[in-house]
């Protein structure tokens, strides 16, 4: 049975930094891809950052890029996002998830990941 478990939100000023965590289980995938998304209240799942293939390639949303990165520790199974520079726009319930079909295809498309977290809440107040 997978499981993903998020960690590391929060509530932090503008410009401040968080690191979120996923720690998989029962998943041992590493190449294929893992991605964080994020959902604002009335908002869709938008891709934040995605990672996969053995050499470990890396997408960032332009609205996330420079201030963003996504990283895997496949020795520990876990995959992190650090947040740096965080904007009021950034508020949102973030989520790990893991395994694409189709990987690398879609791999920013919140409709081709098979397992989820539950989510960790990011809020940045201004």
């Amino acid at each position: 049975q997978v499981q993903l478990v998020e960690s590391g939100g929060g509530s932090v000023q503008a410009g401040g930094s968080l690191r979120l965590s996923c720690a998989a289980s029962g998943y041992t995938d590493s190449s294929n891809c893992m991605g964080w998304f994020r959902q604002a209240p009335g908002k869709g799942r938008e891709g934040v950052a995605t990672i996969y293939g053995s050499g470990g390639t890396t997408w960032h949303a332009d609205s996330v890029k420079g201030r963003f990165t996504i990283s895997q520790d496949n020795a520990k199974n876990t995959v992190y996002l650090q947040m740096n520079s965080l904007k009021p726009e950034d508020t949102a319930m973030y989520y790990c998830a893991a395994y694409n079909p189709v990987c690398p295809v879609l791999h920013d498309s919140a409709d081709m990941y098979t397992y989820w977290g539950q989510g960790t809440q990011v809020t940045v107040s201004s």
